[in-house]
């Protein structure tokens, strides 16, 4: 089983570049390895990643303990913009950064427009031997 990164990697840089206000944005495994990201220069993507994972688990935890449901959506807001993690599937979540001056509906949409994307890009695909891998 195989994902293609390569098309993840794509779809995360063309909603950067063509979503306004939109800082960076990263794909995460639950477990907090990185998938696919396109972050600012000065972020690490490994750090940014194991965060995000850490915020799921508390964020699920909490939605538990308060009879909220299944966690959709983690928004944090602080004085120089958003970070929004959003569910993607069983295989990973969305963080998105976005600047203080992001229209908040504007942004929702775009992230709820992305997911079913991305969703896609991330089920696994069974690989034939010897054409899209190699075996050993």
């Amino acid at each position: 089983m195989t994902i293609n990164t390569a098309k993840l990697e794509t779809i995360i840089q063309n909603f950067v570049t063509s979503t306004s206000e939109v800082q960076g944005a990263a794909l995460v495994s639950p477990d907090g390895l990185p998938i696919a990201s396109s972050l600012p220069s000065e972020m690490d993507e490994e750090r940014v990643s194991a965060m995000s994972a850490a915020m799921l688990s508390l964020g699920e935890r909490i939605g538990s303990e308060l009879s909220r449901g299944i966690l959709d959506r983690i928004f944090v807001e602080g004085n120089k913009g958003y970070g929004i993690l959003t569910n993607c599937g069983e295989y990973a979540v969305l963080l998105v950064l976005a600047t203080k001056a992001a229209k908040q509906g504007v942004l929702m949409l775009e992230i709820k427009r992305v997911i079913p994307e991305l969703k896609v890009a991330l089920e696994p695909h069974q690989s034939i031997p010897g054409i899209y891998e190699t075996k050993l």
